[in-house]
């Protein structure tokens, strides 16, 4: 089988998205033929589709923004469409990582992988929304399936299984295993050492800006 793993963030480098693959690859057995390929950018060449086309299986990894998929990656969607040939199968995976606690946030991210596997010719697998994601890349030492990464490694495993049974399956919705304030606390606590970091203060968040 040969698989082509898609990081849709738009960072370079330190994604939570490419953490998630990561630890996803590890589940795949070693004869599997695997790339890792990067949509970073709103534009793929001629010879990254072309290679792309060579996968029979692609599962794709990227951030929620709004709701919604990350523009960037959006037209990379809309070129893939245009160039892919009706007549090659391919089936597509998903994997929805938000900065909020709750997984089912990414519902209608998922939903918008799925429907443009409809518009496109593709085969649409299955997907999952994780919660509390934006720590992923931190989180690299921690083995998949313990500690706060024990719901993702639960999901994986039937997510690992339904795609080497090239079969579909119904979406999973999970959250990184810690309680919700604790996660909560340790999020906000983040950005307000980024925000001192930068020369803000806390109290500027709750500013009222006059309208002009």
């Amino acid at each position: 089988m040969n698989i082509a793993l898609i990081n849709g963030s738009p960072k370079k480098t330190e994604s939570s998205s490419g953490a998630l693959l990561h630890d996803l690859k590890s589940l795949f057995p070693a004869e599997y033929s695997i790339k890792e390929f990067r949509m970073n950018k709103p534009t793929l060449t001629e010879a990254e589709i072309e290679e792309l086309q060579g996968y029979s299986t692609w599962v794709f990894a990227q951030p929620l923004y709004i709701d919604g998929l990350p523009s960037h990656l959006l037209f990379c969607l809309y070129q893939l469409e245009q160039a892919l040939s009706t007549d090659k199968v391919i089936r597509v995976y998903a994997i929805v990582n938000g900065g909020l606690y709750e997984g089912k946030q990414s519902h209608h991210a998922l939903a918008i992988m799925e429907n443009w596997c409809k518009r496109a010719g593709l085969q649409w697998g299955m997907g999952i929304g994780y919660g509390g994601g934006g720590g992923m890349a931190q989180m690299k030492h921690i083995p998949l399936g313990k500690g706060p990464k024990r719901a993702l490694g639960k999901a994986y495993t039937v997510f690992a299984e339904t795609i080497a049974s090239q079969s579909s399956g119904e979406n999973i919705y999970a959250s990184i295993t810690i309680p919700r304030f604790l996660y909560k606390y340790i999020v906000e606590r983040g950005w307000r050492k980024r925000l001192k970091a930068n020369g803000g203060r806390a109290k500027d968040i709750n500013r009222k800006v006059s309208a002009i």
